[in-house]
């Protein structure tokens, strides 16, 4: 087998055998292909496309080009969720505890954040002796003790994948869909997951920028995991404003603190308790969404989530009094009011905007070196639809220098206005795979 035929193949619009797209993972990651023919078979699948079956192949080759997570000593259907990112997406400290408290096992992998705020490990570190780096049997001993774990990726977890996405990033290719969702789906298989709620954005702020391409991504990915035996939804959400108020790390932290102990953050809690039904749906725990919904609600009013939370950071070293009392998170130094400079209805909010002010306040990585500043971050007074008289606070910037200019032009860039009022955007646009 040849790679320049495959190369041919592929570009002459042909259908790719299993062997021949084994051949290609197998080969590129050992190093036996070179960086130009992969180049060339990525622009390939760009203009021609892939059908489910060789996505899936595809997927499952990058999947068992490394190290798999064996969760079998985990107790129960394991259920995880991924989203393709966000501004202000903190859903994962709600929806983690959620599920636990239903009892339904949570064993999460996560990453570190490239970008506008911290990933999801980088946000956690924001509480005081939480541990991430675990052995693989502390990790299940805490799920099946406790329900939620929240550990680091593995070095070698879909290396095929970390190969191919930085060759993707500088030939252009990063947008092709079964490339996307291979990457995506990949990880997850190989972290032993029985079941996967996607969580797909859509707008400014999201990787997806149209509803048409977020579809096209979101059943793309269930079909991927379908066919590969995990079943998978897809809900679709829209990320044309920063969901909830938050952006940053500590305060993204005492947001989600603040869902779990009962408040009525519209966006994200709602967004938090559909995934969470789904999931827990898709473990058995109950027969149907409205059940699972109801369920859910209750354990948020009830304090049950929440001390699923509370027993998921004592298990891993981390200082439960920081989220008792969400006042001993880090804080910023300087805290600096952006006002409005108009009248009207707040009519857009760029978020990807918002997510570089926060980056330029230290809050997300420009390069993989950068450190994460957790204290800084910012805070919304004002959402799309809110009226808005002169003088108004738009967003508060918390900050460790007095004047950041940058964040404050970014901040303002963000923030677009309408003299008529404004409908707010509908929140989850539609569920795939259900």
């Amino acid at each position: 087998m040849r790679m320049v035929d495959i190369i041919h193949n592929k570009r002459s619009g042909q259908a790719l055998t299993d062997d021949e797209i084994k051949f290609f993972i197998e080969g590129y990651t050992k190093g036996d292909i070179p960086d130009y023919q992969a180049a060339a078979f990525m622009m390939a699948i760009y203009f021609q496309g892939m059908n489910s079956q060789e996505t899936a192949v595809l997927t499952k080759a990058m999947a068992d080009s490394g190290e798999t997570i064996d969760l079998s000593g985990i107790k129960g259907h394991k259920v995880d969720k991924h989203s393709t990112g966000g501004v202000g997406d903190k859903v994962t400290f709600i929806v983690g505890p959620l599920v636990a408290s239903a009892g339904v096992p949570v064993a999460k992998m996560s990453g570190r954040g490239l970008g506008h705020t911290g990933g999801t490990i980088d946000k956690l570190e924001a509480i005081d002796g939480l541990e991430i780096e675990m052995s693989k049997e502390r990790f299940v001993e805490i799920v099946n003790t406790h329900k939620l774990a929240v550990a680091g990726q593995t070095g070698n977890l879909a290396p095929a994948d970390k190969k191919l996405y930085a060759l993707r990033d500088v030939t252009a290719t990063v947008e092709a869909v079964p490339l996307i969702a291979g990457s995506i789906m990949s990880k997850k298989l190989a972290s032993g997951a029985d079941s996967i709620v996607l969580d797909v954005k859509t707008g400014s702020g999201a990787f997806m920028k149209t509803m048409e391409d977020s579809e096209a991504l979101a059943k793309e990915m269930v079909a991927i995991g379908n066919n590969l035996g995990r079943k998978t939804i897809a809900i679709i959400s829209d990320m044309n404003q920063p969901l909830g108020f938050e952006v940053g790390n500590a305060n993204e932290i005492k947001e989600a603190v603040d869902i779990l102990k009962g408040a009525k953050v519209d966006d994200l809690r709602t967004l938090s308790l559909e995934i969470a039904s789904h999931m827990t749906v898709l473990a058995g725990a109950f027969s149907h969404y409205d059940e699972a919904r109801t369920a859910l609600e209750a354990n948020l009013e009830n304090g049950r989530a929440f001390e699923a939370f509370r027993r998921f950071i004592i298990a891993q070293g981390g200082d439960a009094g920081m989220i008792d009392d969400t006042s001993k998170l880090p804080q910023a130094k300087f805290h600096l009011d952006i006002k409005a400079e108009e009248e009207g209805f707040v009519a857009e909010i760029d978020a990807e905007s918002i997510g570089t002010a926060a980056m330029y306040l230290g809050a997300g990585r420009a390069t993989k070196e950068d450190a994460i500043n957790h204290a800084v971050g910012i805070t919304l007074k004002k959402k799309i639809g809110d009226p808005v008289q002169k003088g108004d606070v738009l967003v508060t910037l918390h900050a460790d220098t007095e004047s950041p200019e940058n964040a404050v032009q970014k901040v303002r860039q963000a923030y677009r206005f309408s003299p008529e009022p404004i409908n707010r955007p509908q929140l989850i646009h539609k569920v795939i795979g259900d």
